[in-house]
C-alpha cells in the first residue's frame, strides 16, 4: 500500500509553523513526512530558510511519522557531519528517518565560497561522500583523500540499523547511476511517462528499495486562488537542470521568472480546486508503483490544504477507498 506523506517546505514556512503543520497532518491522516533542507529559498516572495536538521529532531520527536530529508553533502556539508546527523537521528527514532541524497544547487552551496563544479564532478563528489557516509555509519575509521578529504574520522554513536541513503534524480540518466548506490529512489512529479521511464532505468540497473515521489500541489476552495498560490509562490521553480542548478541568488531565479506564465507553472504543480482531480492524478502515480508520495502543497498557509486532503483525498486513495 502506497504511503502518502506531507512535505514541509522550508523555504516558504517558519519552522515553528512547520513544525505545526507536520503535528496536523499526522492527526488528519498523513502517514510520514519529508523535508527539503535549503540554506536559500528559491524567491524573496518564499521568504524562509530554517535548518532542516534541528527542525527534524523536533519533528521526529513530536510526532510518531517516519521522516526524510533531501540533502547533499559535499560542500556546505561535510559528509563526516552528514554521518554524525544521520546516525544519531536513526539512534534516537529507529525504523523512522532516511536521507536522500543529490548533487545540490549552487543558490544553497555558493555561500562557502568554493567554486561550483560541473555537474560531472558534483556526481563524482557524491559518490564518494556516499562511500564515507556509508563506512561511518557502519562503524569504521575512515580517511579518504579526494574531491572530499576525511581524517581518522569515527562515529562513535550508531544506530543498530543505519537509515536508508535514498537517490535523489529528475534525469533517467541520474536515475541509473543511483541504482549503483542508493537504498531506494526519489524524484518530483512529472509527465507519467518520463517517470516511467525513470523507474525503469533504476530497476533495470539493479535499483533496490523504495520508489519516493515528491508532488507540488496547488489546493483551494477556489480554482483562481489555487491558481494565484501556484503562480506567487512556485513560478521560481519551473526551470529545468541546468538553470535550477546554476542560479546562485534568489534575486537571480526571482529576475528569470518574471515573465513566466501560470500555464507553464500548471506544468509543474498540479493545480485545482476539483478535490476529485487531485485524487485521480495521485492514482496515476501510485499505478506507477510509488511506494511512498509526499504531498506538497505549494501555498504557505498548510491548514486548509491539510484538512481537505486528509478528508476528502487520501481516503479514496487507499483500499476500500
Amino acid at each position: 500500500m502506497t504511503v502518502f506523506g506531507f512535505h514541509a517546505s522550508h523555504e516558504q514556512i517558519h519552522p515553528r509553523a512547520l513544525l505545526e503543520a507536520v503535528l496536523h497532518a499526522e492527526r488528519a491522516g498523513f502517514d510520514a513526512a519529508m523535508c527539503s533542507d535549503h540554506f536559500s529559498p528559491w524567491s524573496a516572495r518564499q521568504g524562509e530558510s530554517g535548518f532542516a536538521w534541528s527542525w527534524l529532531g523536533a519533528a521526529l520527536q513530536a510526532t510518531g511519522m517516519s521522516f526524510g530529508v533531501v540533502n547533499a553533502p559535499g560542500q556546505r556539508y561535510h559528509p563526516a557531519i552528514i554521518a554524525q546527523a544521520i546516525g544519531t537521528l536513526g539512534a534516537m527514532y529507529p525504523a523512522r528517518f532516511w536521507a536522500a541524497l543529490g548533487t545540490g544547487e549552487a543558490s544553497n552551496e555558493h555561500i562557502t565560497g568554493d567554486p561550483w563544479p560541473r555537474k560531472d564532478v558534483r556526481a563524482a563528489r557524491l559518490r564518494e561522500c556516499v562511500d564515507v557516509i556509508r563506512a561511518l555509519l557502519a562503524g569504521e575509521e575512515v580517511s579518504h583523500d579526494g574531491l572530499v578529504r576525511v581524517d581518522r574520522a569515527r562515529l562513535w554513536t550508531r544506530p543498530e540499523q543505519p537509515p536508508a541513503l535514498v537517490g535523489a534524480a529528475v534525469s533517467v540518466a541520474t536515475a541509473r547511476w543511483c541504482a549503483e548506490w542508493a537504498d531506494g529512489l526519489i524524484t518530483v512529479n512529472a509527465p507519467a511517462a518520463h517517470l516511467r521511464e525513470m523507474i525503469d532505468a533504476y530497476r533495470d540497473a539493479g535499483g533496490r528499495g523504495p520508489l519516493h515521489l515528491q508532488v507540488h500541489v496547488s489546493w483551494a476552495p477556489e480554482q483562481a486562488q489555487a491558481e494565484a498560490l501556484a503562480y506567487d509562490q512556485w513560478r521560481s521553480n519551473v526551470f529545468a537542470p541546468p538553470v535550477c542548478w546554476d542560479l546562485e541568488t534568489v534575486e537571480h531565479f526571482d529576475a528569470v521568472s518574471a515573465d513566466v506564465s501560470p500555464e507553464r507553472v500548471a506544468q509543474v504543480v498540479n493545480v485545482s480546486a476539483d478535490l476529485g482531480r487531485h485524487v485521480g492524478w495521485l492514482e496515476e502515480y501510485v499505478e506507477l508503483g510509488f511506494d511512498q508520495i509526499a504531498l506538497h502543497h505549494v501555498g504557505q498557509e498548510q491548514r486548509g490544504f491539510v484538512d481537505a486532503f486528509g478528508a476528502e483525498v487520501l481516503p479514496k486513495l487507499r483500499p476500500g477507498g
